[in-house]
C-alpha cells in the first residue's frame, strides 16, 4: 500500500497511441508522418520529466494496446517541524516553551548523514584560537578568572540556554550576541555538548599572551569579536549579523542580498574610478589620518573619503547608510576603527576591488583571505601615497582590478554566508566543549546572581521597535536537515604557508609600489 504522502499519476496512452496512428494513417507525405512521430515522442519524455521525481511502477507494454498505462508516483517530501515564537498574552509570565527539540534522535529533525562539505580553509583557525588549552583542558576557575572583564557567562545544558549578566555592554551587543546563539541552537538542536563560557562584547582583546608562559599558568578562555597577534582572545562572529539596531543595518542575511542587488545596478567598468570610504573618523587616529588622503586642489590621492554622522543619519532615518548602495565605486577602502571594524565584511561583499590597510586587529573569517586574489594591501604607515599607486595600477589593469574585487567578493558572499557562520559557531563552541575539565551546571534559577534561562521568546517577544524586527527577521524557524560542515584538520604546516604566502604577496606589491614612486621622482 502506498503511503499518504504519494501521489500516483495515471496517464492512458492509448488515447494517444490511436491519436498518433490517425493521424499517421492521414498524413501524406513523409514530413506530416514525421511530425507525428515526434510530437508522440515529445509529450512522452514531458511528461517523464515532469513525474520522475517518484516513479515506483512505470508499466508501458506497448503504444497500441488499448489497456497500456503510465503509472508514475511521485513523493512529498516530510514536511518540516516550524518554531513558532510563542509570547504570552496579558499579564502572563513570558516562560520558554517546553516544545523546543533539545535531541536530534526526533525523526522529523534528523539531518541526512550524508558527507557533509568541507568548510570553508578560515575555520582551520579555530584550532589555532583553542591551542593554548590543547595540552592542560579548561578549569572552573580559568573560566571564572575570565569574568573580570566579561559582560555575560553562557551555560548550556541539555540544549537550554543560561544567562548570568555582569555589566552593561556598548549598545546592544550583548543582546544580539546572545540572540545568535540561541538561533544556533534552533538550528542545531542538541548537538552541541553542554558547554560554558565567558564572553566580553568591548572592542580590543585583553588577555596578552606574554602574560602566561608556564604550562601550568593557564591562561583564561574569554571570548569577544576580534583579535591580535599577540593575545589569547577566542574570536567570535560578532552581534551585526543578526542586526546592529543602533544604526539600522538589518541581518546579514538580507544585507548581503541588498549589497548583490546593489552590484548589479552600475557595471564594475561603469564604476567611480576612485577608491571610496564613508566612516566615523572619530574613533581612533588611523582613521583621522586618512582624511589626509581626501583629494582636493591642491592634491590628487584617487580618493573620494566621507564622513559618517551617525547622529545625523538617525534624525534623516538613515536615508544615506543603506550599505547596498555604496557599491558605486571601482575601489573601496577598509580601515579598522578602534579595533577590527563591523564595516569590513559589507565592504569586501561590494565587486570594488577593496584597499585594505593593514590592520592590527582580525575577526574570524579574514584570516582566510589573501592580498592580490581577494584584496589589495595598502601600508598604514604611508597610506596617501599607497592608496595613489593602488588606483594608478588598478586604472591601468582594469581586468585585473576586477578580478581581485569580484574574488573578494565572492568569498564573502559564499564562504561568509549565514549558514557557515553558524557552523563556524558550532565548531567552535564544540571544540571549546571537548576542552573543559568540569561538568557545566546551572546553579538554582531565581536568587541573586545566578543563571537565568533565556530563549527566543524571553528576548524576541519583550523587545520592541527596530530590534524587535530584527530578532523576527533574523530567527531560526527550522532545524537543519543537514549536518554542519566537514571541519578541516589542524595542520601547522598549511597555517605556515599560509603566512609565508600572505607575506610575500604583501611584500611584492610594496616593491612594486616602491618602484612606481621612484620612477615618478
Amino acid at each position: 500500500m502506498k503511503r499518504k504522502y504519494e501521489n500516483k499519476f495515471h496517464f492512458n496512452v492509448s488515447t494517444l497511441g490511436q491519436f498518433t496512428r490517425h493521424y499517421w494513417r492521414q498524413s501524406k507525405t513523409n514530413a506530416a508522418r514525421t511530425t507525428a512521430f515526434i510530437f508522440f515522442s515529445i509529450f512522452l519524455i514531458l511528461a517523464v520529466l515532469v513525474f520522475a521525481g517518484g516513479i515506483d511502477n512505470f508499466y508501458f507494454p506497448g503504444v497500441y494496446s488499448h489497456n497500456s498505462t503510465l503509472t508514475i508516483t511521485t513523493k512529498k517530501a516530510p514536511k518540516r517541524a516550524e518554531f513558532q515564537l510563542i509570547c504570552a498574552k496579558g499579564n502572563e509570565t513570558q516562560v520558554c516553551p517546553t516544545t523546543y527539540p533539545i535531541s536530534h534522535h526526533n525523526p522529523i529533525i534528523n539531518p541526512s548523514h550524508s558527507s557533509s562539505p568541507k568548510c570553508p580553509s578560515y575555520f582551520r583557525w579555530i584550532h589555532e584560537d583553542l591551542r593554548p588549552w590543547q595540552e592542560t583542558g579548561i578549569t572552573r576557575d580559568m573560566v571564572d578568572r575570565a569574568r573580570r572583564t566579561a559582560h555575560f557567562r553562557l551555560v548550556v545544558v541539555n540544549g537550554k540556554a543560561y544567562i548570568e549578566k555582569y555589566r552593561q555592554a556598548i549598545q546592544t551587543r550583548d543582546i544580539f550576541t546572545i540572540w545568535g546563539i540561541l538561533q544556533l541552537l534552533r538550528l542545531y538542536p542538541g548537538r552541541l555538548p553542554d558547554f560554558e563560557l565567558m564572553f566580553d562584547c568591548d572592542d580590543r582583546p585583553v588577555v596578552r599572551s606574554e602574560d602566561f608562559h608556564g604550562p601550568n599558568d593557564g591562561p583564561p578562555p574569554l571570548f569577544r569579536y576580534c583579535g591580535d597577534d599577540s593575545s589569547l582572545d577566542i574570536v567570535f562572529p560578532d552581534w551585526s549579523f543578526w542586526g546592529w539596531a543602533e544604526t539600522n543595518i538589518r541581518p546579514w542575511s538580507i544585507v548581503l542580498e541588498d549589497i548583490k542587488e546593489g552590484n548589479k545596478k552600475t557595471k564594475w567598468k561603469d564604476r567611480i574610478p576612485y577608491a571610496y570610504w564613508r566612516g566615523n573618523p572619530h574613533v581612533t587616529p588611523t582613521r583621522k589620518d586618512l582624511l589626509s588622503c581626501n583629494s582636493s586642489q591642491e592634491s590628487d590621492w584617487n580618493t573620494r573619503l566621507y564622513i559618517q554622522d551617525w547622529d545625523e543619519q538617525i534624525k534623516q532615518g538613515f536615508k544615506d547608510s543603506n550599505v547596498g548602495d555604496q557599491c558605486t565605486h571601482r575601489y573601496k577602502i577598509y580601515i579598522e576603527g578602534w579595533a577590527w571594524s563591523v564595516s569590513e565584511k559589507y565592504i569586501l561583499a561590494c565587486d570594488s576591488m577593496n584597499l585594505y590597510i593593514k590592520s592590527q586587529f582580525y575577526d574570524f573569517f579574514i584570516r582566510g583571505m589573501l592580498p592580490l586574489h581577494h584584496y589589495w594591501p595598502i601600508r598604514d604607515n604611508s597610506k596617501c601615497t599607497s592608496l595613489k599607486f593602488a588606483v594608478d595600477w588598478a586604472n591601468n589593469h582594469t581586468n585585473l582590478a576586477e578580478a581581485i574585487g569580484k574574488a573578494g567578493s565572492k568569498f564573502i558572499q559564499e564562504d561568509v554566508k549565514m549558514e557557515y557562520v553558524y557552523d563556524y559557531m558550532f565548531h567552535l563552541l564544540n571544540e571549546y566543549a571537548k576542552l573543559l575539565k568540569f561538568k557545566p551546571s546551572i546553579k538554582p534559577l531565581g536568587a541573586e546572581g545566578t543563571l537565568m534561562e533565556v530563549c527566543s521568546e524571553t528576548m524576541a517577544c519583550s523587545s520592541n521597535g527596530i530590534s524587535n524586527r530584527f530578532m523576527r527577521e533574523s530567527m531560526v524557524k527550522y532545524p537543519s536537515h543537514s549536518l554542519p560542515c566537514t571541519l578541516p584538520p589542524y595542520d601547522p604546516h598549511v597555517l605556515a604557508d599560509f603566512f609565508e604566502k600572505k607575506a610575500n604577496l604583501t611584500r611584492q606589491v610594496e616593491i612594486w609600489e616602491d618602484e612606481y614612486w621612484h620612477k615618478s621622482n
